[in-house]
């Protein structure tokens, strides 16, 4: 399904780097949950794992803030498809644990936007799923 898009190319790159991640990686649990839209879909496609729904995700985000000290993510390089509505982002992850142990992933997001939020999230990870 197409949505009509509603925001610009640098707006939809502030959606996604700045707005959602910056608040993931600040542990800002609503207002990471204000990008999605009520019945947004979250999957981790190189894991098969599903969260349809925003107490779904909000669930996720609980265990993922929970698990990590800190969260990093870093060095975008974004593909955007203004006309669409769509983003994707190539980066790097940094999680720190508590006990001093990090977590290196390269991760690929795509992003559906309808009225101004995520619709739909798409995530390739390169090791182990943290976002169970």
């Amino acid at each position: 399904m197409q949505y009509e898009p509603t925001l610009s190319r640098d707006e939809l790159v502030e959606l996604a780097t700045k707005t959602y991640f910056g608040n993931v990686d600040a542990k800002r649990l609503d207002e990471t949950l204000a990008c999605f839209n009520d019945e947004a879909l979250f999957c981790v496609q190189s894991s098969f794992t599903r969260h349809a729904g925003k107490d779904a995700i909000r669930r996720m985000f609980v265990d993922f803030f929970g698990a990590y000290d800190t969260i990093v993510h870093k060095d975008f390089t974004c593909t955007v498809d203004e006309a669409n509505g769509r983003i994707s982002a190539c980066f790097e992850a940094v999680l720190t644990a508590a006990d001093g142990s990090v977590t290196r992933l390269f991760n690929t997001n795509f992003w559906r936007i309808r009225e101004g939020r995520f619709q739909e999230v798409y995530v390739y990870m390169s090791g182990a799923n943290v976002l169970v």
